[in-house]
């Protein structure tokens, strides 16, 4: 057979068969991302949710973790970015915990529960680590680690978010109100510690 001829007839198989290739694909692809019953199966929030979750449950028995990013990810079949993605968002001092990176240890990560901790240190590490400008989504945050280790109680929790609220501190810029929340939450902090330490 010719190569001209070989080459239209590749030409009219494609055009005969390539759309149902085509579907084909894109069915397995809706297949595997929301299953035969039309229910999700798997994406990037819930994957997330499943590496939170498997990393809260060792934390419940030892409170302090070793993890190698590379082999937590391919325990997931994720690429390590996620791995990194959840511990910056879900293990971060706001929500209660430390995380330490071992330099030359291949990849290693320390996470640690600062429950631990005695009060002081741990109201030292969230002021340390809270940003100039605080949006009411990280106030939250901070403030209900404060009150899971009883530092705040619920009642003063509330009041204390009243304040930092946006419509309290409606001040008709993001940026400015921000930095506002920053430096009432900085002072709570201070605060906080005097009574720590004189206790």
């Amino acid at each position: 057979m010719s190569t001209n001829k070989r080459e239209a007839n590749d030409i009219e198989y494609f055009k005969k068969y390539g759309v149902l290739v085509a579907l084909c694909c894109n069915a397995f692809y809706n297949y595997v991302n929301i299953g035969q019953r039309g229910v999700l199966v798997m994406n990037d929030s819930n994957m997330s949710d499943n590496i939170e979750t498997y990393l809260k449950q060792i934390l419940q028995q030892a409170h302090e973790i070793e993890i190698r990013r590379v082999e937590l990810a391919q325990r997931f079949n994720v690429v390590p970015s996620q791995i990194n993605y959840v511990i910056k968002t879900r293990f971060n001092t706001e929500n209660g915990y430390l995380v330490e990176s071992k330099r030359g240890g291949g990849g290693y990560i320390r996470i640690v529960e600062m429950a631990l901790r005695n009060e002081q240190r741990l109201i030292e590490e969230i002021k340390q680590q809270l940003p100039k400008i605080v949006s009411f989504r990280t106030a939250t945050s901070v403030i209900s680690s404060l009150c899971r280790e009883q530092i705040l109680t619920v009642h003063e929790s509330e009041l204390i978010l009243t304040l930092l609220s946006k419509e309290t501190l409606s001040v008709g810029d993001v940026t400015v109100q921000g930095q506002l929340r920053a430096r009432l939450l900085q002072q709570l902090l201070s605060r906080l510690r005097f009574e720590s330490e004189r206790n």
